[in-house]
């Protein structure tokens, strides 16, 4: 005798109800997003970003086309060119670096935090004025104080991949490194006007 038919089909009716009762879940209900009031520093920043943002998205889309193409040049035509397997890279950390800065403005970075959504609105702002002067802004600027001689010296150095068939100007993809945290310090500057505009509004009576 079957013993585990009713339990599977009571456990797919529970299933069912639970998506019944919630058949469509916003991110937003979801993902944290502490509400900070918006200044007009903090509104030519953010557009800025997203601007640039909106155009470095298409790198994905040639990401993904590079890593196809390497695949079948590689596995079809039995011929792998180590320019397409440091091109992905370059890519990857072209987006990557551009990211930072838009999922900051969005207030879309991952936090691993369980206290802070528990916290008032102001107590956030505080958590974020002391985060982002004293964690936040020392890292950007020890980033990008050591990458300015990292790309010169690359640069004068004339620095070339050291695989054969490489990829030529490493400076090139060393300067995006420093060019993403000059963002993300714009990015700061934006957030950072937002958390002092709240800090500063006066309590509603």
């Amino acid at each position: 005798m079957n013993h585990t038919a009713p339990y599977t089909q009571s456990a797919k009716s529970a299933e069912t109800r639970t998506f019944d009762e919630h058949p469509h879940i916003e991110l937003d209900q979801i993902a944290h997003h502490t509400a900070l009031p918006e200044t007009r520093l903090s509104r030519f920043v953010d557009g800025l970003i997203n601007c640039i943002c909106d155009q470095i998205i298409w790198v994905w889309v040639v990401l993904m086309a590079t890593i196809m193409l390497n695949v079948v040049m590689r596995y079809v035509l039995g011929e792998g060119r180590i320019e397409f397997e440091e091109l992905q890279w370059h890519l990857y950390a072209i987006g990557w670096m551009f990211g930072l800065s838009y999922c900051f403005v969005a207030d879309d970075h991952v936090r691993v935090d369980l206290i802070h959504d528990h916290m008032s609105l102001r107590v956030q702002g505080w958590v974020e004025l002391f985060g982002i002067l004293f964690l936040l802004v020392p890292f950007i600027t020890l980033v990008l104080w050591y990458a300015v001689p990292f790309i010169l010296y690359s640069w004068q150095l004339g620095e070339v991949s050291e695989a054969p068939g490489g990829l030529p100007y490493r400076w090139l993809i060393k300067s995006v490194l420093f060019i993403g945290f000059a963002l993300l310090a714009l990015a700061t500057l934006s957030r950072l006007s937002r958390v002092c505009a709240l800090l500063l509004m006066k309590k509603e009576t």
